[in-house]
């Protein structure tokens, strides 16, 4: 549905592998979040039923993909990570614009853009893993961020004016390509 603007380099997921254990700590985080997010948008629209039905599936189906990264951890013998601010998405946010329809527009596509993110990283390690049981879950987790990062868009067109949906994506795409070159790599998604 739409292309990001600034790929991130495989290099990225093998230094991501050298500390995996890091990497999913912060992937579980980050379905945690996922999930609250998406429980908020629901709580905040009360009044757009598509959005509710939507939000209230994704929710369950980010639950569900924390379960299975936690499972990941206690294979390793690890443990939750403490939950950190995400420096790549306070900062995305920062494009976001005030004014009930606005800031709805603006949501989606933050949305939009960071599982597109989410999508391109998860291939990325997908690659980079050999053959196994993480490898087949970072497949598949790939593939679930990209049905995500189309949804927030399908949403954004439900609920307002499709030119002006293309053109505050590409703003956005534009403005998060800048973040993604000007942020240091870490073991983390983002």
């Amino acid at each position: 549905m739409f292309e990001l603007k600034y790929h991130t380099p495989i290099a990225w997921a093998h230094q991501a592998i050298e500390n995996f254990d890091l990497f999913l700590q912060d992937h579980a985080a980050a379905e945690k979040k996922a999930s609250g997010m998406a429980m908020g948008m629901l709580g905040h629209y009360p009044d757009k039923i598509k959005l509710v039905k939507a939000m209230t599936d994704l929710a369950i189906e980010e639950m569900i993909h924390f379960k299975q990264v936690l499972k990941l951890l206690t294979e390793r013998g690890q443990t939750l990570g403490r939950d950190e601010k995400d420096d790549y998405v306070k900062l995305v946010r920062t494009f976001m614009r005030q004014g009930k329809e606005q800031y709805l527009l603006d949501r989606l596509i933050v949305a939009a853009v960071i599982e597109a993110r989410g999508h391109e990283r998860f291939s990325l390690i997908a690659e980079a893993l050999p053959a196994g049981k993480e490898k087949d879950f970072y497949v598949a987790i790939a593939k679930s961020e990209e049905k995500h990062k189309n949804l927030f868009i399908e949403l954004a067109y439900e609920y307002h004016d499709k030119q002006m949906v293309d053109e505050r994506l590409e703003a956005f795409l534009l403005f998060e390509a800048e973040v993604c070159q000007n942020l240091p790599w870490r073991a983390a998604l983002h």
